[in-house]
């Protein structure tokens, strides 16, 4: 409880640091930076809503719960009673615009977040069943090309929105630098419930629907001026925070050149109140293996056995803000990059999902044949000498929803070529609540998981030749 949550930039992040830092200092491992410090020191920008506030025709609509704007997606936004026009979908294409013959320079614009499909599900632009590229992103963008000074978006299940989107409402929005005065490429902009769109089409609601289904029987956008008042108020809080990566280094022998990186976050979600979210598993159990491999690595060249490639121990902050530091190392390596062979990542092995209940004796593997073939054959070989674990891969499917492979620290290394292997226990019950208590650890499961990883990383460390890259970077 005392380093409340291990929240970046917070005294209890750096709390955990100072005691990643001791334990490496008192291996005996090379700091990485100046002044013998094991510390990378990281600048983030933290953004909050000052003030969020948003009435229509003299009503209010709560912020998380009527609409949602992400701060760091916007710039200060005040409106008295401006122009709105609903535009239909927003978009500008040779076979359907909603801008034409529209000037929408300094007014506020009402979007549907989709394109125009007619009864069968045919799209107006492409007439067939495919999407066409026009996302959001590509719209907002169109829009502040156009002028337009604020862009509400329709969001028909705003509910199921905010849940995908808690993890990130719940820690604050975190970006890398110092951004107090960034410029942006997209247009201001908010999702709102049909109950608040309703809301801002006032007594034209039958208007704007024909409007809208003409566009899609027809595909002829129509566009509809709203008359009906509103007040828009978002104000941003922002402060740049400092936290820090913290590296240990042992030097190889003969191959000392290319390195194997074992990395895991030590940073999770903070205090809210007074719950602590103490992120036991996550990531208390991938740091803690990292801390243990160190110590085992060391040993090992301490007696004179090795690893022949040096090692590097990344314990990165700001994983739970969109996995910031281990993105900080990968465009600030303190080792290249083309020396790195391989990263191998840990991040929650010490509990049981709900598909392996009374089963303690598995472990997801996600990525590990993305881009080495070689790197998936020999964790199995390690597996099938070692640990005997059940290895499952249900998550290293491109087409699982989840996308676990492109949710923690080594995609930053997978996306720059580098060969990675997540290792992951899976989700409970207790998974980002402040119910992620020690307690609660497996330390038998957790013990032969990082026995795996431990080996593995090791064959990585002394075989002859590093791993092959020949799969593709996605």
């Amino acid at each position: 409880d005392e380093m409340e949550g291990r929240e970046t930039g917070q005294e209890g992040n750096n709390m955990a640091a100072d005691y990643i830092a001791k334990h490496f200092k008192s291996l005996g491992l090379t700091p990485s930076f100046p002044e013998n410090s094991y510390y990378q020191p990281v600048a983030f920008t933290f953004t909050s809503w000052d003030k969020s506030e948003l009435s229509v025709n003299g009503e209010s609509f709560k912020h998380l719960w009527h609409f949602l704007a992400f701060p760091n997606n916007n710039e200060n936004t005040t409106i008295d009673s401006g122009d709105l026009v609903f535009l239909g979908y927003g978009i500008d294409d040779k076979n359907y615009s909603d801008y034409k013959g529209n000037n929408v320079r300094g007014k506020s614009i009402l979007i549907y977040k989709d394109e125009p499909r007619n009864d069968q599900g045919i799209s107006v632009l492409t007439k067939t069943n495919n999407d066409t590229e026009w996302t959001i992103d590509r719209k907002l963008k169109l829009a502040k090309e156009k002028g337009v000074r604020f862009v509400f978006i329709i969001e028909d299940n705003l509910k199921s929105f905010l849940a995908d989107n808690r993890k990130l409402l719940l820690s604050g929005n975190m970006q890398l630098g110092d951004l107090r005065n960034a410029t942006y490429e997209t247009a201001n902009h908010a999702y709102i419930s049909s109950e608040l769109a309703r809301a801002l089409m006032g007594k034209k609601v039958k208007k704007v629907i024909k409007s809208r289904d003409r566009s899609k029987k027809k595909g002829k956008a129509c566009d509809v001026a709203l008359s009906t008042p509103y007040k828009l108020n978002l104000i941003k809080d922002q402060n740049v925070l400092i936290s820090q990566n913290v590296l240990g280094y042992i030097e190889g022998s003969d191959k000392k050149d290319e390195l194997v990186v074992l990395s895991a976050h030590y940073d999770h979600l903070g205090k809210r109140n007074k719950d602590i979210f103490n992120g036991a598993d996550d990531n208390g159990t991938g740091t803690s293996t990292v801390l243990e491999m160190a110590e085992a690595f060391k040993l090992a060249k301490e007696s004179g056995e090795g690893p022949r490639r040096s090692i590097l121990c990344l314990l990165v902050t700001g994983e739970e803000k969109g996995l910031l530091g281990s993105e900080y190392y990968a465009t600030h390596p303190t080792y290249p990059l083309e020396n790195t062979i391989a990263d191998v990542n840990v991040d929650m092995i010490g509990r049981i999902d709900k598909k392996h209940e009374g089963n303690e004796n598995y472990i997801y593997v996600i990525g590990s044949d993305r881009l080495s073939s070689e790197l998936h054959s020999i964790n199995e070989s390690m597996n099938q000498k070692y640990s005997q674990l059940e290895l499952d891969y249900t998550f290293n499917d491109e087409k699982d929803p989840n996308r676990y492979y492109y949710r923690s620290d080594h995609y930053n290394f997978a996306k720059n070529g580098i060969p990675s292997i997540f290792y992951f226990s899976g989700v409970h019950k207790d998974y980002h609540r402040p119910s992620d208590t020690v307690e609660k650890i497996l330390f038998p499961k957790m013990e032969k998981i990082a026995r795996l990883i431990f080996h593995t990383a090791w064959e990585l460390a002394n075989r002859d030749d590093r791993i092959i890259v020949d799969g593709e970077i996605k």
